[in-house]
């Protein structure tokens, strides 16, 4: 969760093309970053990477089915193609020590290289000093990140930042790569991709959409894949072209760059059940031990079920680390065979309890009160404790609706609201 001034956040839109490392890079140009800066920084790369004389690296506007776009080239002279992975990861370390990358760029680069070694590594059987890649051993894998890296550098995204993803387009068919036929997406794509549990989907073309490569570089920045945009306020929206051109959809990498909204960012699940075989009671106690438990909130929603039969959707919001303890609970309480798990993006008020005290009907009184406030910390909204108020109303023998009203502008002379 982010709290207090304006955040930045960054959305990679990946949902039409896919992505791979080019397209990334390209769209951060497009987006802002220092362009000299960032191709520099690339063919740098060169003096790091065994066996590599030269990288060139050029930048133009193309059109993809009519949508104008940046795309970078990176050419590279040299002697090997084949790596071991730990030439990769020293080439990749060491340039982005040598271009004097801030330290949490350099972080990124390091994980974006380890990620996609490790992953050939442990798909080969081999060792991350041993394994020797193919497509992913050329030079321009670490101009790639490199590139990426600095150029994050320079739109400051690795501070105050939050970075997140669509689901990942990873196309379909078969291709031919260094071991033969092998079909999209291609295996170490589909083990990043499963490691980090992002959500994928297949198509939207009969190509290979999304690298080993592109697929580092994604999981490295983020581990948040949306269904959706996050609230935010777009600013500038950066878009990366691949080299191919496809005839029905624009081979194109979006990335979008905003700010958040008013609200405080929170991610959460929703879990959620259909219920036709038990008592109003039954429901009711499950509630009760759903929210003692850590659940965030509880509401329950009649609904008409198969056959017309009267039923119920338990919905629950929680946090992820509470999920295990609360679905055990739901089913040993309620004898449901299975529930939705559904990772949800939210904004909230940034809220906090504070006590009120003061008198009420001649007794001095301390309640609990919920205050919620924006981002400037202006409070928006208060409201005294359900708990606290009961207790007052049977103790004082008052209605409750007095009691809280009283309670409430009590707390707002005390916070000096009008």
């Amino acid at each position: 969760m982010k709290t207090g001034a304006d955040k930045k956040i960054l959305f990679i839109d990946c949902q039409l093309a896919g992505i791979s490392g080019d397209k990334v890079v390209a769209a951060l140009l497009d987006l802002g970053a220092g362009q000299e800066k960032v191709l520099n920084a690339i063919r740098e790369t060169a003096k790091h990477v065994q066996g590599c004389d030269r990288i060139d690296v050029t930048v133009e506007e193309v059109s993809r089915c009519g949508f104008r776009a940046k795309q970078i080239t990176i050419t590279t002279k040299e002697k090997r193609q084949h790596r071991t992975g730990l030439e990769l990861i020293s080439a990749t370390i060491d340039s982005a020590k040598a271009l004097n990358l801030s330290l949490e760029a350099q972080s990124f680069a390091g994980k974006a290289i380890r990620t996609l070694v490790e992953t050939e590594a442990r798909l080969h059987g081999e060792s991350v000093k041993n394994v020797h890649l193919h497509e992913a051993g050329s030079a321009d894998t670490v101009a790639d990140i490199i590139g990426t890296a600095a150029a994050l550098d320079d739109l400051r995204i690795f501070w105050d930042s939050r970075v997140y993803s669509s689901p990942v387009a990873v196309g379909g068919g078969l291709f031919q790569f260094s071991h033969g036929t092998t079909v999209s997406p291609a295996p170490a794509t589909l083990e990043i991709l499963k490691e980090h549990r992002f959500i994928v989907f297949g198509g939207p073309l009969d190509s290979e959409l999304s690298t080993p490569t592109g697929v580092s570089i994604l999981t490295s920045l983020t581990d948040n894949s949306l269904d959706y945009l996050p609230s935010m306020r777009p600013e500038t929206v950066g878009y990366g072209a691949g080299d191919r051109q496809f005839d029905t959809v624009p081979n194109i990498l979006r990335i979008i760059m905003g700010r958040t909204p008013d609200l405080t960012e929170d991610n959460v699940i929703l879990m959620e059940t259909n219920l036709d075989d038990v008592t109003g009671e039954t429901i009711g106690y499950a509630s009760e031990r759903l929210l003692a438990a850590g659940a965030k909130d509880v509401s329950i929603t009649p609904i008409f079920g198969k056959k017309g039969r009267p039923s119920w959707v338990i919905s629950i919001i929680a946090d992820q680390k509470d999920t295990e303890t609360l679905s055990d609970i739901l089913t040993s309480e309620t004898g449901t065979l299975g529930l939705r798990m559904l990772p949800s993006h939210r904004m909230i008020l940034t809220r906090k309890n504070m006590k009120v005290e003061g008198e009420i009907s001649g007794n001095r009184i301390t309640v609990n009160v919920k205050i919620a406030k924006d981002r400037s910390g202006k409070i928006t909204n208060l409201k005294p404790e359900y708990d606290d108020v009961r207790e007052l109303a049977l103790r004082l023998e008052r209605p409750f609706r007095e009691i809280h009203d009283e309670v409430t502008e009590l707390a707002r002379k005390k916070l000096g609201l009008k």
